[in-house]
């Protein structure tokens, strides 16, 4: 284990978080725990990366202009770092998350909580992630997502950051936001784990559709209409499977979305940018170098919506485009050529 070469105890904060997953957004999150007081063992599957980490004490790969803080451990053992930890965050790929708790949980201490900020479904169950989390732990652990507009880049930099800590007990989701809370990172909390993952999942198939009329430069009205009706298409489902619209109207739903679909950090509106373009999806992953979530969740919603009759006709075109294939232009053509109705449907 490797930490603050002049220090190890500087690690130490009012609680040690294990991190599993060292992707950028993982490096991100375990900085902004060390900036709120709390100490990281950090962890990766790849263990030539998390090695390159702890020599360079920066994640070069995906965040090389900050140097991890002082004090930060890095653990290329996986039992070891959620032995010693006080609290669990796990920020792996989605399709990584089930396989990821089963293993973790023989180390897992009494009556410790599981969180996560990963933002998918299980491929193919189409469950949101606290459904397998169940699963695995039923009743015996508090669980939490971390949510919201956040740029890995961002957050890593140090600026003005708001997320939501959704879960199922209100003691343990006020713990997380509190580790994470902090001067240019505000943490807030909610009880609606359905309404907070499923506007984390949806935004990833909507800044596909979004990035794609870009690249096709279609305007800005375009991309104004392209968010509204996509933000309609979340609230049918979330009125589908339970989630409270406050939910999908704040940070979790609607802030994530303007994000995700608007700012060229995404991976999802890139992936969009390079379609429109006359990009394959292959091409288009491959030259962004890191997972994109919105490549099988738009699989999972359109299985999803489909299952519970929703409507969801922008998703549904992003699903054809990316797995069967469709021609983006021909997908909006068909947008455009739908029935006329009332907004409020």
């Amino acid at each position: 284990m490797t930490g603050d070469r002049r220090n190890p105890e500087a690690s130490r904060g009012e609680l040690l978080f294990a991190v599993l997953g060292a992707g950028s957004w993982g490096t991100a999150l375990a900085m902004q725990l060390m900036r709120a007081g709390s100490g990281v063992v950090l962890w990766d599957w790849d263990r030539a990366h998390i090695e390159a980490i702890a020599e360079a004490r920066c994640n070069t790969r995906h965040l090389p202009d900050y140097p991890l803080p002082d004090g930060m451990l890095i653990e290329p053992d996986l039992e070891k770092a959620v032995r010693m930890a006080d609290e669990i965050l796990i920020v792996v790929p989605s399709h990584a998350f089930a396989g990821l708790i089963a293993q973790i949980r023989p180390w897992l201490k009494n009556g410790q909580g599981v969180s996560w900020a990963c933002k998918g479904l299980e491929p193919g169950t189409g469950r949101f992630l606290h459904e397998p989390a169940q699963s695995v732990f039923g009743n015996e652990r508090p669980l939490a997502v971390v949510t919201g507009p956040s740029f890995a880049k961002e957050v890593a930099a140090n600026l003005p950051t708001a997320v939501t800590v959704a879960g199922t007990d209100p003691a343990y989701c006020a713990r997380i936001a509190k580790a994470l809370h902090g001067a240019q990172f505000r943490a807030y909390t909610s009880d609606d784990i359905v309404g907070a993952e499923l506007g984390g999942s949806v935004k990833n198939v909507l800044a596909v559709a979004t990035g794609m009329a870009d690249g096709m430069g279609l305007g800005h009205n375009a991309r104004a209409a392209l968010i509204t009706r996509g933000l309609a298409e979340m609230m049918r489902l979330g009125r589908a499977m339970g989630a409270s619209e406050k939910t999908l109207m704040g940070l979790a739903g609607m802030g994530d979305l303007v994000l995700t679909c608007t700012g060229d950090l995404s991976r999802n509106r890139q992936l969009g940018l390079a379609l429109g373009r006359g990009r394959s999806v292959d091409e288009a992953v491959r030259e962004i170098g890191q997972v994109v979530e919105g490549v099988k969740t738009s699989l999972e919603i359109w299985r999803l919506a489909g299952r519970l009759g929703v409507d969801m006709p922008i998703s549904e075109q992003v699903y054809g485009i990316i797995h069967e294939g469709r021609d983006p232009y021909e997908s909006l053509r068909e947008l455009l050529n739908r029935e006329q109705k009332p907004e409020a449907v």
